[in-house]
């Protein structure tokens, strides 16, 4: 059976380098860490930079795109202090006279591998969650040569995304790009540093673009597929276009041994600005949440329920008190409209609900027993992945 592969950061033990990989379709998290010209502003005031709308594909070598973002695209080496090892001559004082406190020294670090974008000139590095989830230490290090200590401006696991912070002038901010415009076939280029073998650029296309349904994250997944070579190393690192402009941030491959088989995927720089805005903002995302459970219509499904459409998400379960719940909402009803909006399936759903802004009235649409109904809904604010007990 084919699998789907998620980058986790390359990690080493005292210098032993250990490939940490999740498997199947829905991942378990094996614990540990996974692997611009027109100045404007986001929502936080940080300057960034956006490449003119309607620019055209640049003919013959991608030496000059390479050259523009490669001094954007930074390592980054993270580490995490293990439980200390219980050395079996801890005690002995004829071991303590000859080597002191470095048997209390004694312990595993784990270090890990990670690649990131710096995409403002004031300091904020973009990279993937996994990449500096649980890190007691993260180092930048720059093309030219600088390292820096980073720090966790905050982090979004439900897109795999996370910003950090360092303090160094002159940084070369990259180009945002407009993935808008982008279509499958376009020439790319993925930059980051696989398996630490130092900064690699590879070529290919795009492959695909809005590929959802992947088993990648629990819930918003809208993901840039290309066949440029993308490993473990590069999670983080940029995919950018034929001008050097930033389409998307390097996240997963699907491979069968880890490597690249020519199907990996970028999280898209629109879903990268936003949450990179309102991380910089509030220290988190903010999405709006009713407390259900949704699964998509199947043909087999829409049959036994009797509808002649598969479009909508039909609910399987309803959080107990929560803003569905008060709504009226109840379990088997199907979910086909939501402030004025068609719902096409369960991811549509998921995302039309996050963007709506909590403690807000709106107006949903349900089918029960293929009638419609009308219910006003209070809009809630969707908890932390970690501490999320039904799907939205």
């Amino acid at each position: 059976m084919r699998r789907l592969w998620l980058l986790f950061a390359q990690t080493v033990t005292v210098g032993l380098a250990t490939l940490f990989i999740v498997t199947t379709l829905k991942p378990e998290w094996a614990g540990g860490l996974f692997d611009s010209a027109h100045k404007i502003r986001s929502a936080s005031s940080i300057p960034m930079l956006e490449a003119p709308a309607g620019a055209t594909p640049a003919q013959g070598s991608y030496r000059d795109a390479a050259r523009l973002a490669m001094p954007s695209v930074v390592n980054i080496f993270t580490s995490k202090n293990a439980a200390p090892m219980q050395h079996p001559f801890m005690d002995d004082p004829f071991f303590r006279k000859f080597f002191g406190d470095r048997l209390d020294d004694d312990q595993d670090k784990q270090v890990s591998l990670g690649s990131g974008v710096i995409v403002s000139s004031e300091g904020y590095v973009l990279t993937n969650n996994h990449v500096v989830e649980s890190a007691d230490e993260i180092e930048v290090a720059l093309t030219d040569g600088r390292k820096a200590q980073g720090k966790v401006v905050g982090s979004d696991p439900e897109t795999d995304l996370a910003v950090i912070k360092i303090d160094l002038k002159d940084l070369p901010a990259i180009t945002l790009g407009h993935v808008e415009e982008a279509r499958v076939g376009d020439v790319v280029l993925a930059i980051g540093n696989p398996f630490g073998v130092g900064q690699t650029v590879t070529m290919g296309i795009i492959s695909a673009l809005g590929r959802n349904h992947l088993g990648i994250l629990d819930a918003f997944e809208n993901f840039i597929q290309t066949d440029a070579a993308i490993n473990p190393g590069n999670s983080g690192g940029a995919l950018i276009d034929v001008h050097g402009n930033l389409l998307g941030i390097n996240t997963a491959i699907y491979s069968r041994s880890g490597g690249s088989l020519g199907i990996g995927f970028a999280i898209p720089v629109t879903t990268v600005k936003s949450v990179m805005d309102a991380i910089i903002k509030d220290g988190q995302v903010v999405r709006g949440y009713i407390g259900v459970e949704p699964q998509d219509i199947t043909p087999e499904l829409a049959e036994s329920f009797g509808l002649k459409k598969t479009t909508g998400a039909i609910i399987a379960g309803v959080l107990k008190g929560g803003p569905a719940d008060k709504a009226g909402i109840r379990p088997g009803d199907i979910l086909v409209s939501i402030d004025g909006k068609m719902i096409a399936d369960m991811a549509d759903m998921l995302t039309h609900i996050a963007q709506l802004k909590p403690n807000t009235k709106t107006k949903v649409i349900v089918l029960r027993n293929n009638q419609e109904t009308t219910l006003d809904i209070v809009i809630g604010q969707r908890p932390r992945a970690q501490s999320r007990t039904l799907g939205e």
